[in-house]
């Protein structure tokens, strides 16, 4: 359990940084991705496990791929 909660952390840590470099505050990346504001904020945080469908709403918002949302992101096993 532990180990997902860090690679939840490490995900939720890689979607706050993408988002603030494109200039968008959690309102805006939640609008564009069609997701709700407090699933985001909680998805940020590691609170959520995203699901493939929801992670692929939030590339097309940020105009980025999948792999290079996961770019850096070394898989935990």
């Amino acid at each position: 359990m532990e180990r997902n909660s860090t690679f939840l952390e490490i995900l939720g840590k890689r979607v706050r940084f993408l988002r603030k470099q494109k200039g968008l505050s959690i309102l805006d990346l939640s609008i564009e991705a069609g997701i709700n504001r407090n699933y985001l904020c909680d998805l940020e945080k590691g609170r959520r496990n995203p699901t493939v469908l929801i992670l692929n709403q939030i590339c097309g918002a940020l105009n980025i791929s999948l792999s290079y949302l996961f770019e850096g992101i070394d898989v935990i096993v």
